[in-house]
């Protein structure tokens, strides 16, 4: 069992198939394009982070047990300001498990932590710009509705911190941060939808966020 799950992780985390079939094709035109806000890092990026960094978060280094929650493949493209895809891009979240709990040490729901969540991710985007992680969909807390930190960074540079939030949830209206966006389409931009995923007898969700630059970073 144990060599059967560790395939299947391999497998996950070298291979793009499903994230790729996912991708809008080129050819945005840059008036198209919302540029996607910046956003606080808040207090929880994890003061230390785990030795798992990779971008599956369910399961940290070969654990057999998963993480709970509702499965989710979270993915997208880190774009420029015109819209082109920018390569070698790192892109970390981080998030709360499905108890409302950080793995910061300082979160005050950290007892609660589930220890098979990694938490915090991390992924190096192709030529494609692409982006893909398997997380849990993420939950309110309290003060706040359910949210996915990303942070961009490029050559050691920090590019974009922002977060995304799940459309529909009722949450967001009261939540301070999002109503900080005043402009629909950019709020819009942040808010995505969370969609099962055909076929799937675990119930699976998929999400699709693109990230747009307000600039066009170094190479």
């Amino acid at each position: 069992m144990h060599d059967e799950h560790s395939i299947h992780r391999r497998l996950f985390l070298g291979s793009m198939a499903f994230g790729a079939a996912a991708f809008t094709t080129r050819g945005l035109f840059a008036e198209e394009l919302v540029r996607t806000p910046k956003q606080t890092e808040g207090p929880f990026y994890p003061d230390t982070l785990p030795l798992d960094t990779d971008n599956d978060l369910l399961i940290v280094n070969d654990a057999i047990t998963p993480a709970v929650g509702e499965v989710t493949y979270l993915s997208g493209r880190i774009l420029d300001a015109k819209g082109d895809p920018i390569r070698n891009a790192v892109v970390e979240i981080w998030q709360v498990d499905n108890e409302g709990a950080y793995i910061h040490s300082k979160d005050p729901n950290h007892a609660k932590h589930d220890k098979n969540f990694q938490g915090f991710g991390r992924f190096l985007t192709g030529s494609s710009g692409e982006y893909l992680f398997r997380t849990v969909k993420p939950v309110p807390y309290p003060g706040r509705t359910p949210h996915i930190h990303f942070k961009i960074r490029k050559a050691g540079k920090d590019l974009l911190t922002t977060q995304c939030y799940v459309k529909g949830h009722p949450n967001n209206e009261r939540d301070g941060i999002y109503r900080s966006l005043k402009d629909p389409k950019v709020r819009d931009s942040v808010t995505i939808d969370f969609a099962p995923v055909a076929n799937s007898k675990i119930g699976e969700l998929a999400a699709k966020f693109d990230i747009v630059l307000g600039f066009t970073p170094d190479a």
